[in-house]
């Protein structure tokens, strides 16, 4: 047994594709005893109808996935674990850097793993979930406790028929997700566009090559490989046009009215550069400004 810890749109993507009767929704205090029922739109695929189950008391899951937002991982953790077996390994979803550090601090003794994904998937509509495009996930321990248990994890998710692999260094992709992000979806929140129809506005054109920049030195400070901002924005930008047509998880949440996950991104560069004594200006106004949309 799976149990997810979150319903957003990743969370029903993973619960729609894992082998059916072989998952269940983590409650949060207060939610509704019946089961999450939905449409799933695969990739080429017809529609079809998903019912998922709550974890009922008792129930002891092989793994817990969550797939909260970054803000709220914590609080929901506290809620949910309790009830959890120690020796349960926690895969944690999550956009940005700085919520995953934060569990595997305050659960020293549980196995705490990372997952970096380029799975698409959004809700168009109430009710209906979209495979919006196909990707890679990696999983990689975040502690000690959580090494022996990679290769497990990554099977138990391979089960969905999407494409999961193993990775020593999960921190390296974390960052490397980290900086497309940084790069693409705070521009796209404030544009209030697609990931392709930044690269022509004058607003990103003016500040994409300072932020590289930033992101150029903060890398060095933290100890990652370094990069060029020559290159990181030659990245960025080969993500924006393979993904033109998309929205960011970002521009969605701004539509939807939703809180952000701006601080765990162009925010957590922001206070990484408070910490190494780096000057990060471009950070901290796309870190405003889509606070303020907020």
């Amino acid at each position: 047994m799976i149990a997810i810890l979150g319903a957003g749109s990743m969370g029903r993507l993973w619960a729609a594709t894992l082998p059916a009767g072989q998952v269940a929704f983590v409650p949060r205090p207060g939610q509704a005893p019946d089961s999450v029922c939905y449409r799933f739109q695969p990739i080429d695929d017809k529609s079809v109808s998903v019912t998922v189950p709550w974890l009922q008391p008792g129930q002891s899951p092989d793994l817990l996935l969550v797939t909260t937002k970054a803000g709220n991982t914590l609080e929901a953790l506290k809620a949910a674990l309790p009830s959890i077996a120690n020796s349960t390994p926690i895969l944690l979803f999550q956009n940005g850097l700085g919520s995953q550090q934060q569990v595997a601090q305050t659960w020293p003794s549980r196995p705490v793993l990372a997952a970096s994904t380029t799975e698409g998937a959004n809700r168009p509509e109430p009710g209906l979930t979209v495979h919006a495009g196909r990707g890679d996930t990696w999983v990689g321990a975040l502690n000690p406790v959580g090494h022996p248990l990679v290769k497990r994890v990554t099977q138990l998710l391979a089960d969905s028929g999407l494409a999961v692999h193993p990775e020593q260094d999960i921190l390296a992709k974390l960052w490397q997700k980290l900086v497309i992000n940084a790069g693409i979806n705070a521009f796209t929140a404030v544009l209030d566009c697609p990931n392709g129809e930044i690269l022509e506005q004058p607003f990103y054109q003016r500040w994409i090559n300072p932020l590289c920049r930033e992101i150029s030195h903060l890398l060095a400070a933290a100890g990652r490989p370094e990069h060029t901002p020559e290159a990181l924005r030659e990245t960025i930008e080969a993500v924006a046009r393979r993904t033109a047509a998309n929205t960011s998880s970002m521009r969605a949440d701004v539509l939807a009215r939703r809180t952000t996950e701006i601080d765990f991104i162009n925010g957590y560069l922001m206070r990484l550069g408070r910490q190494h004594g780096i000057p990060t200006p471009v950070n901290q106004m796309l870190t405003e400004q889509v606070q303020q949309l907020n």
